[in-house]
């Protein structure tokens, strides 16, 4: 195998599709970013980094707020249209026939076809030259209990979750390990191993009422 050396670039997979939305819920908005993830655990931090002529960057720049929405399978075409239309001539809420629902916290709006969203306090903004990244808490986690068993385990590998790579979306394969299983006991990978195979069969899941 032979390594070709390129000049600095993002070439960082893969990385998620998040719908960021922000304003209020009278006012919503969305975006798409790939730029975001997880800073720290305790307290959770987060961060998105937004170039400062986009729509969005402006409503957070004031109100100091936005919620990552995970993007599925089944929320893609939305979220390849929120990174693409701006939110100065369209209500992508509308176009997208999604639904803005209250946050418990903070005013921005979270998305309901979401299962999972979190809302986020920005506490500093840091300037890039093509980018300003925004430093924020967790402040709450909304998860949709379809994914939920009787025992309270979230299972997120049901959700039909997203990659974004280089410019096209993947949805993501089968588990292939956990982490610390290259350096388990052997009688630890038995067990494993069984459990791996349990949790790739189908599971009832509470039934939600909406």
């Amino acid at each position: 195998m032979t390594k070709i050396t390129w000049k600095p670039g993002t070439l960082l997979a893969p990385i998620p599709p998040a719908m960021i939305s922000c304003g209020t819920i009278e006012k919503p908005n969305i975006m798409t970013a790939a730029w975001t993830g997880i800073i720290n655990s305790e307290p959770p931090m987060t961060y998105v980094s937004i170039r400062p002529s986009r729509y969005s960057h402006q409503i957070i720049s004031k109100n100091k707020e936005f919620v990552i929405n995970m993007t599925t399978s089944e929320l893609t075409k939305a979220a390849d249209y929120c990174g693409v239309k701006s939110g100065r001539v369209a209500n992508k809420f509308k176009e997208m026939n999604l639904t803005p629902l209250p946050c418990s916290i903070i005013k921005a709006p979270q998305i309901k076809e979401s299962p999972v969203s979190l809302e986020c306090q920005v506490i500093n903004t840091i300037p890039f030259e093509s980018h300003d990244m925004f430093l924020a808490k967790i402040l709450a986690v909304h998860v949709d209990d379809q994914f939920i068993d009787q025992a309270g385990k979230l299972w997120m590998e049901k959700m039909g979750l997203v990659a974004y790579i280089h410019g096209f979306y993947f949805g993501i394969g089968k588990k292939i390990g956990k982490f610390g299983f290259s350096v388990e006991k052997k009688t630890t990978k038995e067990k494993r191993k069984k459990l791996l195979l349990t949790s790739n069969t189908p599971r009832k899941f509470k039934t939600k009422i909406r």
